[in-house]
């Protein structure tokens, strides 16, 4: 058993009614995912993040749950998911599942239960109050959805409940030591199922305060309880934490080894972007030189694009203005005021170029990489679909009736395909790609085998290295096996740099944009294209 598997995983993240469709009535399922998984293994993924497949109304993608012991009727039910995890196991991918109980669904059992009787051991499940307070209406989910108030008036009960997001979604009073039994419960059912683990959605929300709710002055007791409990069930299981706050914050949700083993890192990511946008690699470098080193049990997730919109909000206006320009120039491209929804090929206008070097820098930056679906063979988004849903279109599978995704009428489809312009799926998809040896799905595949072999990206300290050129990123990670070095040029016009390192000899170039001249430990300068990227490697030496 290899308890930190995590640390050198390329996790693949799907939502099983987008992803493939077996049965014809137009939605993805469980027996589709598992037809897919050889395409998935054989990509080089060894773990599939599924967004939430429980029972919903499905007014907010499945993160409104109505049942945590029942999947989606549509998608099959708990003996087909049984049959994916086995089909998994036996092609060696693990599954991490969505854990969506900062909220459930205002149809959810425990919320209709509450909302009939005060004296219900329900109520205390959620966070009542007579009387509205004063609030300052930033509802997250507001940007002219909602009136931007945390509060809303329940009839059947009497009172006000709060929510952090959408209306149709009460916030679970997390404090209540029931409503922790109960997630242990929720936990302990999908571990038995098999799972590896839970994606923890809206973690920082949790704890902030809402009306009377009191966590006895140590909110975080919560997370050793889920790290405790998950651990106890299963050794080798990990909590993957969505939380979007900046780098200080980052050490309050690892504890001490005690709490997550791995958080989605949303602030390199904002400064990623600022560097695309400018030409220049100073904000991520400016970005990770603020990053807490980690211990051997933690890691960050790094990601490019993920499910929603690509949140800006760790950035000044100014420079959320500055990636607006370059990268969602109208309005319809915008969501919420902090965010685009645009999927990365298409921000990058379909640049080749640029595309590998921001999936370089994916798989190299200090983390584990994860993978949105259909990123591998650059998919475009539908801004015709409504707020988020425009980066959810379904997988494109060939440049058959629907992309192949589905042998439905193309108006029942769960949701549309892109059939038009540069990103169709006449244009873009897995079959076409996978026959052009120079197609971005198998650059993709080959980029994923040099992550895997080289372990070190996925371990020890890491440091920002000076380069004397603003466009040029370097950085390297320091294991007791060896280095791992990666140079990354955000600039359109060809450079050199200067390095220095210790014994240069041992030096090699183990991936690259093209095939570069190997390393001359003499001048120890880098020759990088426009866009390019280069991988070096020096081992580690044994006396």
């Amino acid at each position: 058993m290899n308890k930190y598997w995590y640390k050198n995983a390329v996790i693949y993240c799907l939502d099983v009614e987008t992803f493939k469709d077996s049965n014809g009535d137009g939605i993805g399922d469980f027996q589709g995912l598992t037809n897919g998984l050889t395409y998935l293994s054989s990509l080089g993924v060894n773990c599939l993040w599924l967004m939430p497949f429980f029972d919903s109304p499905n007014k907010d993608n499945g993160y409104d749950v109505r049942d945590y012991y029942k999947v989606d009727p549509r998608l099959g039910d708990l003996g087909h998911f049984a049959q994916l995890i086995d089909a998994a196991d036996e092609v060696g991918i693990r599954i991490l599942i969505d854990l969506a109980v900062n909220h459930t669904s205002t149809e959810h059992t425990w919320f209709q239960e509450a909302r009939k009787n005060k004296d219900s051991k329900y109520r205390d499940f959620y966070i009542w109050l007579d009387e509205k307070p004063e609030d300052k209406g930033e509802n997250i989910m507001s940007g002219g959805e909602e009136d931007g108030s945390n509060w809303e008036w329940d009839e059947e009960a009497g009172a006000y409940y709060f929510h952090t997001f959408y209306t149709h979604q009460p916030d679970l009073n997390i404090s209540n030591e029931n409503v922790q039994e109960e997630i242990f419960r929720i936990m302990q059912f999908w571990l038995k199922m098999g799972v590896s683990g839970f994606r923890i959605d809206a973690a920082p929300h949790m704890f902030n305060e809402k009306g009377t709710v009191n966590f006895c002055k140590d909110p975080h007791s919560v997370f050793r309880h889920f790290r405790e409990f998950v651990e106890t069930q299963k050794k080798d299981s990990i909590l993957l934490a969505e939380v979007d706050l900046p780098p200080d914050d980052y050490d309050k949700f690892f504890g001490d080894e005690d709490e997550m083993h791995m958080l989605f890192n949303f602030y390199v990511n904002n400064y990623m972007f600022l560097s695309f946008a400018r030409k220049e690699a100073t904000p991520l470098a400016d970005a990770l030189k603020k990053m807490p080193q980690i211990s051997e049990k933690e890691q960050m997730a790094i990601f490019v694009r993920n499910h929603d919109e690509l949140n800006l909000s760790k950035l000044s206006n100014e420079e959320q203005q500055e990636v607006f320009q370059a990268f969602a120039p109208q309005e319809n491209m915008q969501i919420f005021g902090r965010g685009i929804r645009r999927r990365l090929a298409s921000m990058l206008d379909n640049d080749r170029k640029r595309i590998e070097m921001a999936y370089s820098l994916l798989f190299t930056l200090p983390g584990t990489p994860v993978i949105r679906y259909g990123q591998e063979i650059g998919m475009g988004e539908d801004l015709s679909m409504e707020g988020r849903s425009s980066v959810r279109t379904v997988m494109q599978w060939s440049d058959d009736k629907n992309g192949g995704f589905s042998s439905a009428p193309e108006d029942q489809l769960i949701r549309s395909v892109v059939s038009e312009g540069d990103f169709s799926y006449k244009k873009i998809n897995v079959h076409d790609q996978h026959r052009d040896h120079d197609s971005l799905l198998n650059w993709m595949a080959h980029a994923i085998k040099f992550r895997k072999e080289f372990r070190e990206f996925g371990w020890g300290d890491y440091v920002v290295m000076d380069t004397g050129n603003k466009s040029v990123l370097a950085h390297c990670r320091n294991s007791d096996k060896g280095t791992a070095i990666a140079f990354h040029n955000f600039s359109d016009e060809e450079v050199m740099v200067k390095t220095k390192f210790e014994n240069p000899e041992e030096i090699v170039d183990i991936f690259g944009d093209e095939r570069y001249k190997a390393f001359d430990s003499d001048s120890q300068e880098i020759k990088l294209n426009p866009y390019g990227y280069r991988w070096l490697h020096k081992r580690k030496r044994f006396l």
